[in-house]
């Protein structure tokens, strides 16, 4: 039984001292294919070394709603010149964040169609970081620009309309460790998900499942998100992997 961690940060410095260590451990445990996520310049060139480095590794790269006031005029451009690498399989993370940006929502979606249109230039899909911007998102993919090649909402907001819609557009749904929470209610999500459209990842290292929540998180932990999504879907631990594995390698477009 294997598993795909279809999004993780790998390029964030709380593994700056132990990475390789980890990521052996992790390919130990069955983790066998993880994407690795830019969020800005840096971390996307980041991104894009370890996936070279690692060959069941792969990257995605882009400027998140959270990172687009930090960074150059010409950020796109450079984006677009990352892209080129064979490792690189979507674009990503991007979209809108008004939970925690409320004062540049404009720019938030300038850049999010921006990125949109790189990734149709590039027959990549994009993955999305939606947070209290639903509306938002669902008008930009509807109504601004079409994703050819659609794509991910990552770890998505337990939002049973958003997650209607966004089947409806041909994207995919991506649960992370927070379905594991106490405090979650993820049945209606996770069973508005059709299984030819859903995944599961880790965020690393953030979002740790239950029962290790404080501690960094890592993508030997997506085993518990899986079997959280086998539990509500009355399905064998072992089903969900072979599901979610195929999805992920099917968007990613990995052979």
């Amino acid at each position: 039984m294997e598993f795909f961690d279809s999004h993780a940060h790998y390029n964030d410095e709380k593994f700056e001292l132990d990475r390789n260590e980890i990521l052996q451990k992790i390919y130990e445990e069955k983790i066998t294919k993880i994407t690795c996520a830019g969020y800005d310049i840096k971390s996307s060139e980041l991104a894009i070394k370890l996936s070279n480095e690692y060959d069941f590794m792969y990257a995605t790269v882009g400027i998140s709603p959270n990172d687009i006031d930090k960074i150059e005029v010409d950020a796109v451009q450079m984006i677009q010149k990352l892209a080129q690498n064979d490792k690189v399989v979507a674009i990503g993370e991007i979209g809108l964040d008004f939970y925690w940006n409320k004062e540049n929502k404009s720019k938030q979606k300038e850049f999010f169609i921006r990125q949109i249109e790189l990734a149709n230039q590039l027959d990549l899909p994009i993955v999305i970081h939606c947070r209290d911007a639903v509306m938002a998102t669902l008008d930009i993919l509807k109504n601004k620009i079409n994703a050819k090649k659609r794509g991910i909402f990552h770890c998505c907001m337990l939002n049973k309309e958003l997650i209607k819609e966004a089947v409806k557009l041909g994207f995919y749904i991506s649960f992370s460790g927070n379905i594991t929470f106490k405090s979650a209610k993820p049945e209606a999500s996770i069973n508005e998900v059709p299984l030819d459209k859903i995944l599961i990842e880790t965020d690393s290292p953030y979002l740790t499942p239950e029962p290790f929540r404080g501690i960094r998180n890592d993508s030997r932990k997506v085993k518990l998100v899986a079997q959280k999504i086998a539990e509500i879907k009355a399905m064998d631990l072992e089903e969900i992997a072979k599901i979610t594995y195929e999805n992920a390698k099917k968007i990613y477009h990995i052979g």
